[in-house]
């Protein structure tokens, strides 16, 4: 149950708001987004920070869903897990890499599920999730494994941006909807 009673599903105001929220979602809105409404200028800055994280970096698609599952799974955030769960999949990412992942709080992802780059990424998410700082050796392995600085600054602030969301989930216990749909 939340801790905060979502907005109704058929809210129409802030017109603007909503209506481009409903656009990225498909023409619904989400728990999160029933929540994040309370305060039309958070939704507002939120819809547009992450709508950019995914949809307008240059930082594969693969890549980005799996350091987001990552963090979804060592913050405890199951509704962003089962969001972007698909999306992961849909990137090319693979069912035993998900059931990986949802086995990094117990132990360290590693090959042979996970190639040199996928490794990388889910340490720095492991050590920015858990410990925030990390590692000269960890940001050197990320640096070498990708394809340039940006990708390096688009993947660090994506792990940045998905612990905000998962403990905004989490804090206000933002169950999933009935059937899953778009992500966030």
């Amino acid at each position: 149950m939340p801790r905060i009673p979502y907005l109704s599903s058929d809210l129409h105001e802030p017109a603007e708001l909503v209506s481009a929220i409903r656009a990225r979602r498909g023409g619904r809105l989400l728990h999160l987004d029933r929540m994040l409404l309370h305060s039309p200028a958070f939704a507002r800055g939120w819809n547009a920070f992450l709508g950019a994280v995914r949809s307008e970096l240059d930082l594969p698609a693969r890549l980005r869903e799996l350091a987001i599952c990552a963090v979804a799974v060592l913050n405890g955030a199951d509704y962003e897990f089962v969001h972007h769960a698909p999306e992961f999949l849909k990137a090319g990412g693979t069912q035993a890499q998900l059931a990986g992942v949802r086995r990094m709080a117990q132990e360290d992802p590693a090959p042979p599920l996970f190639n040199g780059v996928e490794v990388a990424v889910l340490r720095l998410t492991a050590e920015m999730t858990r410990e925030v700082a990390v590692s000269d050796a960890t940001f050197a392995e990320v640096r070498a494994a990708l394809a340039d600085e940006q990708q390096v600054v688009e993947l660090i602030g994506t792990v940045a941006a998905y612990n905000m969301v998962s403990r905004f989930l989490v804090a206000l216990h933002v169950s999933l909807e009935d059937s899953s749909a778009a992500t966030q």
